[in-house]
């Protein structure tokens, strides 16, 4: 894995994180965001500490960091000359819902892109129905502040008592953004109902730039704010005032999710993308005396419905 195991120790005090997979296969199909071709996926469940893992053209490939080899306006993974691309509204939907251990086969260059949002990945994973595995999940705690900067840009991550937090800040000189922030407690019910619709954006003016270069071909109002000279272009317009920086959000915790452990600690982002974020990985996998791996004694889970799905999810 890409985070090494300086040790993973078990302590009374922790939390306990159970790892849990789906109990049925499901599958959905639609087109890919920028390769515009139709592509499919079916989910299937998989036995304890497997993690997620895709499977493409007879290769497997884990979801870690090690593994990213694009990040132009989306995170994608490589391995043995195979390529899947848009992997990070599912590990968001995957990360979000506590589901650590899943096989992924994928026909196509890229994932699905629904409607640009995490909902409808989380309403079919929810049809597949979580089911815990009985074993505890290690997870990764912060254990100091750890930074990673590029201009105006950064991303941090700082200890917290408080489980998995995310604060995201975003900013664009233009009339319909300008700048955005949103702070919040990462779980199964804020991620589905705060998180999960949150669709992508783009500027009508980069279009024909961003197709020009293989990218976007498969984008529309569909699937899609499309932002125009002075006000969204989507009849329905935002599912959220602050939709774009929920959005951001969303993006943050597929890509912090490459990590292959969950996360107690609070990350910081501030105009960051795909590329600082992975970069942040790679940068804290070399802060050694700044995390560690936590295993905890297993206990038994109280059933009970912990959130409700949102109007649009449910859909």
């Amino acid at each position: 894995m890409g985070i090494k195991r300086p040790g993973i120790f078990f302590a009374r005090k922790e939390n306990v994180i159970i790892q849990h997979t789906i109990k049925r296969e499901v599958r959905t199909k639609g087109i890919g965001l920028h390769s515009g071709r139709e592509c499919s996926i079916a989910f299937s469940p998989a036995i304890p500490d497997t993690g997620v893992v895709f499977r493409r053209n007879g290769v497997e490939m884990k979801a870690l960091f090690k593994n990213v080899t694009e990040t132009i306006l989306s995170t994608n993974l490589a391995s043995n000359g195979v390529k899947i691309r848009t992997i990070e509204h599912l590990l968001a939907s995957l990360g979000g819902l506590g589901i650590h251990n899943i096989i992924i086969d994928v026909k196509g260059p890229e994932l699905p892109i629904m409607d640009g949002s995490a909902g409808e990945f989380v309403s079919l994973l929810l049809k597949a129905e979580p089911v815990s595995q009985s074993k505890p999940q290690p997870y990764i705690k912060i254990l100091k502040p750890v930074l990673l900067s590029e201009g105006g840009s950064y991303v941090m991550a700082l200890p917290s008592k408080k489980g998995y937090s995310i604060s995201c800040r975003l900013k664009y000189n233009h009339p319909v953004i300008r700048e955005e922030k949103m702070s919040l407690k990462i779980n199964k019910r804020t991620f589905v109902n705060e998180l999960a619709t949150a669709r992508t954006f783009g500027f009508l003016k980069d279009v024909n730039s961003m197709r020009a270069r293989g990218l976007a071909r498969g984008g529309s109002l569909e699937n899609a704010i499309v932002i125009g000279d002075d006000r969204v272009l989507n009849k329905e317009g935002l599912r959220f005032k602050n939709e774009f920086v929920r959005h951001k959000m969303l993006d943050i915790i597929g890509d912090m999710a490459l990590l292959g452990y969950p996360i107690e600690g609070h990350i910081i982002a501030n105009e960051s993308g795909h590329r600082l974020n992975i970069d942040f990985l790679k940068h804290l996998d070399k802060a050694r005396d700044a995390w560690e791996i936590v295993a905890t004694k297993p206990q038994r889970e109280i059933p009970g419905k912990y959130f409700h799905l949102t109007q649009e999810v449910a859909a």
